[in-house]
């Protein structure tokens, strides 16, 4: 009991700064604020978040402490995942643009253009990236209880056995890049979707499912004691976090470079000045030592300048659209109703 009464006060305190900021988010929101670039912003920004999982809304948190000393106002981090994301790029697409409600979502959202022509619409005509942020490889790991040690023998034996592989939703990145593998390789598998990272790992782990294709921070402790075999990064080069896992690039080539990607996005008919400021806003924060720090600690990888930019992140989103929407098409997957 003592405990609970010495945890509660820290818990309530948490829950009533959110609900303080988005208060005046809202409150802002109903007062209609000029995006004049030399006084905006001048009250709470909203980043609606299109994805859930604990690790990538800690990293999104990250971000946006540091955009928020930047910009000198609360930013007030709003989850709402469903539908594969095409929930949060709706509200951000329709929202008012003036700078003041933002999506952070991630790679896919360039496979749902594919998935969900209807429901995610046309991706590039309602929703411009500010910047690209941070991305990911993911690793290729199996059960503790396969006979395959190397990657070459772990391709040998999918040749000749329907693998059952867990993914994290349609269209989700880990998802993609089973279907990428499979095609690359030649071979066919058992895809298996579960709710999440968490309960595809479990399986993994109770020997449910064969492999499973998640990013590193996510199995980095079960690699490491022996719970699970990792076969490959889909990385250039070895991780450090992992360094006797080879890079599945280097062993099949450049195809199977899969980065799990954020960026954040504004309503496309958003004022130019409105966007330079938050762009140049973002760059800032993605320069900071301690930021980049903890990046570098759990193996999440910084983008070069170029994709920084306004151009440069607008021609990468329409790339990543592309490529996926390949991707898709190639191996028939279909969007869930």
């Amino acid at each position: 009991m003592k405990t609970d009464d010495r945890q509660r006060p820290r818990h309530c305190s948490g829950r009533l700064f959110a609900a303080l900021a988005l208060a005046a988010w809202l409150i802002g929101e109903a007062a209609g604020a000029s995006t004049d670039p030399v006084t905006y912003p001048h009250r709470p920004i909203r980043i609606v978040l299109g994805f859930s999982g604990v690790t990538g809304q800690a990293l999104v948190r990250i971000v946006a402490e540091r955009l928020e000393h930047e910009l000198g106002q609360p930013i007030v981090v709003d989850p709402r995942p469903g539908a594969s994301g095409n929930i949060a790029g709706e509200l951000v697409a329709h929202a008012a643009p003036d700078g003041y409600t933002l999506l952070l979502h991630n790679l896919q959202i360039s496979a749902n253009v594919t998935l969900y022509p209807k429901l995610a619409g046309d991706t590039e005509k309602v929703l411009l990236p500010i910047a690209f942020i941070n991305n990911n490889p993911l690793v290729l790991i199996g059960r503790k209880s396969l006979a395959a040690n190397t990657l070459a023998e772990l391709i040998a034996w999918m040749k000749t056995t329907q693998a059952k592989i867990a993914y994290p939703g349609v269209g989700s990145t880990g998802h993609l890049a089973s279907a990428l593998f499979l095609q690359t390789i030649g071979a066919s598998a058992d895809l298996v979707p579960y709710r999440g990272a968490a309960p595809a790992l479990q399986d993994l782990v109770g020997g449910h499912v064969d492999l499973f294709t998640p990013t590193p921070q996510q199995v980095v402790g079960v690699i490491k004691d022996g719970t699970v075999k990792a076969y490959g990064v889909t990385a250039k080069e070895p991780l450090k976090q992992l360094p006797n896992v080879p890079s599945i690039v280097q062993a099949l080539g450049p195809k199977l470079e899969v980065q799990f990607w954020q960026a954040l996005f504004a309503p496309a008919a958003t004022p130019a000045p409105v966007l330079e400021k938050l762009n140049v806003a973002l760059r800032e924060a993605l320069r900071n030592p301690a930021l980049l720090k903890s990046w570098d600690d759990t193996g999440v990888l910084g983008y070069a300048d170029e994709y920084h930019t306004l151009a440069g992140a607008k021609a990468l989103l329409h790339s990543e659209i592309e490529r996926w929407g390949e991707v898709v098409r190639a191996n028939k997957i279909e969007g869930q109703n």
